[in-house]
């Protein structure tokens, strides 16, 4: 059974990275948009890395553009407004899909791992949350509308 570990991502300088540099971290994933509602999670995102990061979390930022065109920029672009708006420093990788036949292979993965409510697996929108333990395992998934400082016990338990 395949973890988080073995898929890989390039990241917004056009770089692959494998997962497996995160071995035994938690890691929260996330699609992200800078022109969402929701968009402002991203300084709440920012402050789950700054102080749970030290413990072994790491937070994946995944750029999506398949909900209402709200993230039309490049990456030079997410990266400038991300750097700029929300002082974002955690890692960041090129706009991808996270359904669809295009989907990227971590999200099929994620979304097999942990379906949505009702049953249905597709991410319904920008800034859906997946919690991975240090075994690679999906743990939890979160709508778009939970914060992401609601995630700490969650996040706590999982640094354990």
């Amino acid at each position: 059974m395949p973890t988080a570990f073995e898929f890989e991502a390039t990241d917004l300088d056009g770089r692959v990275q494998p997962l497996s540099q995160w071995q035994g971290k938690v890691l929260l994933v996330v699609n992200v948009a800078s022109k969402c509602g929701f968009t402002p999670q991203y300084q709440g995102l920012e402050a789950l890395w700054r102080k749970y990061g030290p413990r072994g979390l790491v937070v994946l930022g995944f750029p999506c553009d398949q909900f209402g065109h709200q993230e039309p920029g490049d990456a030079e672009e997410i990266r400038r407004f991300c750097s700029l708006t929300y002082d974002v420093t955690f890692p960041m990788f090129a706009k991808i899909e996270v359904n669809g036949a295009n989907a990227h292979p971590l999200w099929k993965w994620l979304k097999a791992e942990k379906g949505g409510l009702l049953g249905i697996d597709a991410i319904k929108w920008n800034f859906t949350k997946f919690l991975v333990g240090r075994d690679g395992r999906v743990l939890k998934r979160y709508a778009p509308t939970d914060a992401p400082e609601s995630l700490a016990a969650d996040i706590e338990a999982a640094l354990g």
